[in-house]
């Protein structure tokens, strides 16, 4: 569950993380981000426009499978894809920064002020 309704990206994020907060279910998101944009680039370089799906498909079936069997949640992409979209580039640039484990302990640590407060 959500909680209150999301208006923004800023909103977003921080359940975006939630939904993401163990290791594997992030280095699936990251070998699928990166898989997929490597062949989306390679594609379009060497103009094999009809094959471009692929890249989706790469990139959602390594994430996919963190959320169904990792994590057990459901991704957000079924409610905000493009904010989906862009949290996975911000997730992958975090954890290549080695910053995303403290993003994990805020956001959890966020959400346990917003339910003792209620």
């Amino acid at each position: 569950m959500a909680g209150p309704e999301m208006k923004s990206f800023n909103d977003f994020w921080p359940f975006y993380v939630r939904e993401h907060s163990r290791p594997a279910t992030r280095a699936l998101h990251a070998a699928g981000t990166l898989a997929s944009t490597s062949l989306f680039v390679a594609l379009v370089a060497t103009g094999r426009w009809r094959w471009l799906p692929l890249a989706l498909v790469v990139g959602y079936a390594a994430a996919w499978i963190g959320h169904f069997f990792v994590e057990h949640n459901r991704p957000a992409t079924f409610k905000h894809p493009l904010w989906s979209f862009a949290a996975d580039y911000k997730m992958v640039a975090l954890m290549l920064a080695g910053r995303m484990g403290r993003e994990v302990e805020r956001a959890v640590h966020a959400r346990g002020r917003e339910v003792s407060a209620r």
